[in-house]
């Protein structure tokens, strides 16, 4: 957590703007004495430049695949070689621009960030904090893994376009990289690394650091590839197509006109590529704790590996289709500050595709090992089933009945020590948990029939994610009240949140405290031992 303004910075965490360095402690905007630059592989120019190859390819067929005759015409004579040259021409200007920018583009590592230098004509430096670092993803398309190579794609909380990526690197690099990244984003030392006190240079002879070893991790769960597939095509998007086809058909029938099956061709390919996109996103998906954070690897053609790091998850949802309903499976997906808006989203912000309801609950003690209730069992089943008051929630008036005739039963919200909690939706359940340290702000919205009733609805605004967390038509007076509570409960949670680099939490040696006083927190490493099976209730027990 950043210090508040005019509040001295926490030791080891990096200074606020236009306040000067500690004595010792390196400027994390100054580039000027940075040293250990390092290219890419060199292989990175193949593997960016058939792109180039590729979008020209995709050009000249749009352009001449209409007409069949010019395109036959094309493969003879003295037309079908300039063509190929013009396709080699260009395919040898892409790689060679690929090959320039790989020898311009450099990457350091300090104990304080990620620098990276781009451009060709326009040189770009940016630097990634370690102290804003959300997540870290090795990623692998498939021509990259079948050279050996990764990229490794930084996730910072920030606006649009924060992310810093290094493509490509050897995949044990990556991992190696990764690791370093992650324990020094938690405030760790380097092994190896010598501590000297009013000294600007280290004394001759000294140690170099050494690389950080690899943490260690458990596996908590994995998802079968059988139970993807079957709900792929249980989603509403496969039998709402399977709809328009048999009207499609029937219609082409009864007019017997042919031409009307041909509307089915956009729709088809639409459905095909969701269907694709999901089990390719979900295959293989597995999850494991570690001490720097959730592990995540999935993905068919491309493989991702994420490390969430503890504490960076912003608010977390759980949400059951009406097709799902019968072998209760949920989905579970999470705010992540750095994941912003994009196509990407939909597989980054994922921590289980299809969780049975244990490994729901398993996936949500991931995040909070603590809901702050003593039954948190019961709490989460409320949240999933219930309705109206079921599991101390505060829950939605009847007069809401007029504004939302259908779920207004299971509208309702609960606080507990740690979080809040609130559940919507009778046909696509969904229940969404926000910790009290991670609230944004807190807002009221009261239309003009519900301002008419005494209703109002309360939001709660996360970081750009799938989760938006709100509960529709509370009394107004409640959700008034709920609205000051909350605002103080987060104020308070801030004061009392573990830091940024939470390592410091747990007693670890750090550059700016190599010493640490024990403390009566135990280790990350000791927290990770809980069984995986026992959920909430055996992580609050």
């Amino acid at each position: 957590m950043t210090s508040a303004p005019g509040t001295p910075n926490a030791p080891g965490t990096p200074n606020a703007p236009g306040t000067p360095n500690a004595p010792g402690t390196p400027d994390v905007e100054s580039v000027e004495d940075v040293a250990g630059w390092r290219r890419m592989h060199p292989v990175t120019p193949a593997l960016k430049g058939w792109k180039v190859l590729v979008a020209v390819l995709a050009i000249g067929w749009f352009q001449v695949g209409e007409n069949i005759e010019q395109a036959i015409d094309l493969l003879h004579g003295r037309a079908f070689l300039l063509l190929l040259g013009g396709i080699l021409l260009i395919g040898l200007i892409g790689f060679g621009y690929s090959a320039v920018a790989w020898r311009v583009t450099r990457f350091a590592v300090t104990d304080e960030a990620v620098h990276l230098r781009t451009g060709i004509l326009f040189r770009q430096q940016r630097q990634a904090r370690l102290d804003r670092l959300q997540a870290v993803d090795v990623v692998q398309p498939l021509l990259a893994r079948l050279v050996g190579l990764a990229e490794l794609k930084l996730e910072v909380a920030g606006g649009s376009g924060s992310a810093v990526s290094l493509a490509f690197l050897r995949e044990a690099e990556a991992e190696a990289l990764r690791a370093e990244l992650l324990a020094l984003a938690a405030g760790l030392q380097r092994p190896g690394a010598v501590q000297v006190a009013d000294a600007e240079q280290p004394t001759a002879g000294a140690a170099a650091p050494q690389p950080f070893d690899v943490a260690p991790e458990r596996q908590v769960y994995e998802l079968p590839m059988g139970r993807l597939v079957k709900a792929t095509l249980r989603s509403g998007t496969v039998p709402t197509l399977l709809l328009i086809v048999a009207g499609a058909i029937a219609l082409s029938i009864a007019s017997r006109d042919i031409s009307a099956a041909f509307v089915l061709v956009a729709p088809l390919f639409g459905a095909v590529t969701y269907v694709w996109s999901r089990i390719n996103q979900g295959a293989n998906f597995r999850a494991a704790i570690s001490p720097d954070g959730i592990r995540l690897r999935h993905g068919l053609t491309e493989a991702r590996a994420q490390t969430v790091p503890p504490g960076r998850v912003q608010a977390i949802r759980l949400r059951q289709g009406p097709l799902w309903r019968g072998p209760d499976w949920w989905r579970v997906e999470i705010n992540v500050a750095g994941y912003g808006q994009s196509d990407q989203q939909q597989r980054d912000t994922v921590l289980h595709p299809v969780a049975t309801r244990g490994e729901a609950m398993t996936a949500l003690w991931l995040v909070l090992p603590d809901l702050g209730v003593d039954d948190p069992t019961a709490l989460v089943e409320a949240a999933m089933t219930g309705k109206d008051t079921d599991g101390g929630f505060t829950a939605a008036p009847r007069r809401a009945r007029w504004v939302d005739p259908v779920g207004w039963r299971r509208h309702g919200v609960r606080v507990t020590d740690r979080a809040l909690v609130t559940r919507s939706g009778r046909i696509w359940r969904s229940v969404d948990v926000v910790p009290h340290e991670r609230t944004q702000s807190l807002g009221l919205a009261q239309g003009p029939l519900q301002r008419r009733l005494g209703l109002a609805s309360f939001v709660l605004h996360s970081t750009p994610g799938p989760v938006a967390p709100s509960v529709q038509h509370l009394d107004a007076g409640v959700a008034a009240a709920l609205l000051d509570e909350q605002a103080e409960r987060a104020r308070t949670a801030r004061a009392s949140a573990t830091p940024e680099q939470w390592m410091r939490a747990v007693g670890a040696p750090t550059p700016a405290d190599p010493d640490p006083e024990p403390t009566t927190t135990p280790p990350i490493e000791a927290q990770t031992d809980a069984p995986s099976t026992a959920g909430p209730a055996g992580a609050g027990a």
